[in-house]
């Protein structure tokens, strides 16, 4: 007998903050409950049983969903005690999307396209559905759980829900519908009926979606980290062009990339101006996240004129400005080397940013400014520990010197190479934006100073590592 929902909420209390997906960390969990629980598989004996749930959580006054596979089983094998949230009166109950006996059903309702309770499972125009594969659950991702089945399809699984039509299945709908080449092939999503904002406030929000799995492709952020060891392992007197794995070919075939999506995004979702005077609002609030960084970490108040003077020109720059739908998390780890070129995943935005924020257009050189970041965290994350006085490791200035200026050349060899492709490829010339740009990326920075004093503070040296030179 399966235990009472009020038993498996109170264990959820406790089971949430250990998961990586849980957004809700460092805050205590007033309330658990339950608000839906569908049952995906019939009534077995001795075998699992998968019920799909939206559960609840209130703290600190806020409420947010989460979306939960919960698997029952009376003997709960070895393999799946990691994933356990309760035992109870015989009854084990755990995180069943690592469960690829229960997963499976997954596969099966997005090709029926069922309909079960408050659930809905749709497939893309055009897409066939293999189901009877196995699924293995991903480990990498922090806000959401992907699930790989065999060689052929990814289903991300969203954990935190928000009523709407979440940015990535949108924008890969309407890139889908006009055969981009750089986004894997979606195949279908999953949605449901969830509570909404007042009385009567039903909605429906994405909580799945099944795209192609890309199993001979190269993560981006491997690629070019693999390029800086090599660099950094070379001949000193090597310029970055001529050290091992140079990466700069790629990352003009990036920048291509990159801005064929944009022109796709800005012909599905249209573009329009803001006016000059909207700047001066943009620039106010960077101002106040840069007044919040700098009381929050010390280390960043060196550079706080410089970057103010930054956004003062930003304000003034008295002119319209176009903007459009982008991608809106854009860096290494977001993108995909393939046979077929360079492929952009995951276009749900900062999954910290309300709906609405996520789905506001901007400039596409906000995108662009994440990217020249990623490169610079590519370039200085192997510095760990060389931030720290020479002689406090043993080595002598020299070497820091060195390898600081070797990260400075990879750096600036692949960001020059990512926006001449990016220019090349019919996108804004960051050359021609460098007020914007210049402002984008600050920001950014200031916001990587922010989070990893919080949440890294062995990598704060990597975003404070590189103001120096953005802000001269």
């Amino acid at each position: 007998m399966r235990p009472p929902d009020r038993s498996i909420e109170q264990a959820l209390i406790g089971w949430l903050p250990r998961q990586r997906w849980f957004a809700g960390k460092g805050r205590a969990i007033t309330g658990v409950e339950i608000v839906t629980g569908t049952d995906m598989t019939g009534p077995a004996e001795d075998g699992p049983q998968l019920r799909h749930a939206l559960v609840e959580v209130r703290q600190d006054g806020v409420r947010d969903l989460y979306q939960l596979l919960l698997g029952f089983r009376a003997r709960l094998p070895d393999r799946l005690r990691y994933a356990e949230i309760l035992a109870l009166d015989g009854m084990h109950v755990y995180d069943a999307a690592h469960d690829p006996q229960l997963t499976a059903v997954l596969l099966e309702c997005l090709a029926e396209q069922m309909d079960l309770g408050p659930l809905s499972f749709r497939r893309a125009p055009g897409a066939v559905i293999e189901t009877g594969l196995v699924s293995l659950a991903g480990t990498a991702e922090q806000s959401n759980t992907s699930l790989v089945f065999g060689d052929a399809y990814i289903y991300k699984m969203f954990r935190r829900i928000t009523p709407g039509v979440n940015p990535d299945l949108e924008l890969n709908l309407a890139l889908s519908e006009r055969g981009c080449r750089h986004i894997p092939r979606l195949y279908g999503w999953a949605e449901m009926t969830v509570p909404g904002e007042g009385e009567g406030g039903e909605q429906r929000a994405t909580v799945g979606m099944l795209s192609e799995f890309l199993r001979t492709a190269s993560d981006g952020w491997q690629l070019a980290t693999t390029s800086v060891r090599d660099l950094y392992g070379s001949d000193s007197d090597l310029p970055a062009d001529q050290a091992g794995g140079d990466f700069a070919a790629e990352a003009e075939r990036l920048g291509t990339a990159t801005a064929s999506v944009h022109r796709d995004l800005a012909e599905a979702f249209g573009v329009r101006e803001v006016p000059a005077q909207a700047l001066r609002a943009v620039a106010a609030r960077m101002t106040e996240q840069l007044d919040t960084a700098c009381a929050e970490v010390p280390e960043l108040a060196a550079y706080a004129e410089s970057i103010r003077s930054v956004y003062k020109d930003l304000a003034e720059l008295g002119r319209p400005v176009p903007v459009q739908r982008i991608h809106g998390d854009y860096h290494l780890g977001q993108v995909m080397r393939t046979d077929r070129g360079w492929v952009l995943l995951d276009f749900e935005g900062e999954p910290a940013r309300t709906l609405a924020e996520r789905q506001a257009p901007a400039h596409p050189l906000r995108d662009v400014a994440g990217m020249l970041r990623s490169f610079e965290y590519a370039a200085r994350f192997l510095l760990a520990g060389h931030h720290e006085p020479a002689a406090a490791r043993g080595e002598d200035a020299g070497t820091t010197g060195l390898l600081e200026s070797r990260a400075r050349e990879w750096a600036d060899h692949n960001r020059g190479a990512f926006c001449r492709g990016y220019a090349e490829g019919g996108g804004p010339d960051p050359d021609a934006h460098r007020v914007l740009l210049r402002a984008f990326e600050l920001d950014k920075a200031v916001y990587e100073v922010r989070y990893e004093a919080h949440n890294r503070p062995t990598w704060l040296h990597v975003p404070l590592g590189s103001l120096p030179y953005l802000t001269t």
